[in-house]
């Protein structure tokens, strides 16, 4: 024998398929990756009890001010990311919702993704040296440069390794600092030849900037609108697209003089 259901009871049982569904879309991972402003340091200095930038086979300068290269830190490759916590993450200032493989390589495991942002950094420290010895017109033969920044990988620090290596060897190239005394931040991949690349997140790494007391912030150029986004208050952008551009706006906003380039 057939019983007919009440309106609310079938209300009732239609509902269970689409909060079925709901929740599987609200706790099913989904490819993104969840990111925040990251730690700092300043390669002018020490991180963790170590000096981030070591020269033998040349003279050195006591420098003043900051060069303080920028990170994010995103949630691990195999965490599990909910449409809830994409939700939480999409409104908020200080968070950022970003693809996964935007983020890590896909199709890797977790410790060859390590792996792979070990090589990233070693490759960009050697860039790094290899584009301010290039600039300064010093052999590398005859200058041997040690970097060192412990748990960060990737290339992003290029540009403030190489300003890094620069300032402590030859300053402005008149006595003075390339920072002039400020606390300037920045972000930037680099290659041997100078020129500056574009490498995301640039919204949160101008929030860790401001966080960590920079004034002013070097950013690739193609990523000017990224940076302004979200831009803190009091913090100062400058577009780069070469070392040697970057070393000319910093020696210009040092001296007062010539111009430098904004977003």
């Amino acid at each position: 024998m057939l019983s007919r259901l009440t309106r609310p009871q079938a209300v009732a049982v239609c509902a269970l398929p689409v909060v079925a569904l709901v929740a599987t879309a609200l706790f099913a991972p989904l490819p993104f990756a969840l990111a925040q402003p990251g730690m700092t340091a300043n390669v002018l200095g020490e991180n963790k009890g170590a000096e981030v930038i070591t020269i033998s086979g040349a003279k050195t300068r006591t420098t003043s001010g900051q060069l303080r290269m920028t990170t994010i830190e995103a949630t691990g490759p195999d965490t599990h990311v909910s449409l809830g916590d994409v939700f939480d993450s999409w409104f908020s200032t200080d968070r950022a919702v970003m693809p996964h493989d935007a983020v890590y390589p896909s199709g890797q495991s977790v410790k060859e993704i390590e792996k792979h942002n070990t090589a990233q950094m070693k490759e960009s420290q050697d860039a790094a040296t290899e584009a301010a010895l290039n600039y300064l017109k010093l052999g590398d033969d005859k200058v041997e440069v040690t970097l060192k920044l412990a748990d960060v990988g990737g290339p992003s620090a290029g540009l403030l390794f190489t300003l890094g290596i620069i300032d402590k060897l030859n300053g402005d190239g008149a006595g003075g600092d390339l920072t002039g005394g400020r606390t300037i931040a920045g972000t930037g991949t680099i290659d041997a030849d100078g020129t500056v690349g574009a490498v995301g997140g640039v919204a949160l790494k101008t929030q860790a900037a401001k966080r960590d007391g920079a004034t002013v912030f070097l950013v690739p150029e193609e990523e000017c609108s990224d940076a302004k986004a979200e831009l803190p208050k009091g913090l100062r952008l400058i577009p780069v697209t070469s070392l040697k551009g970057a070393v000319s706006a910093l020696t210009a906003l040092e001296s007062g003089k010539g111009s430098v380039p904004a977003c």
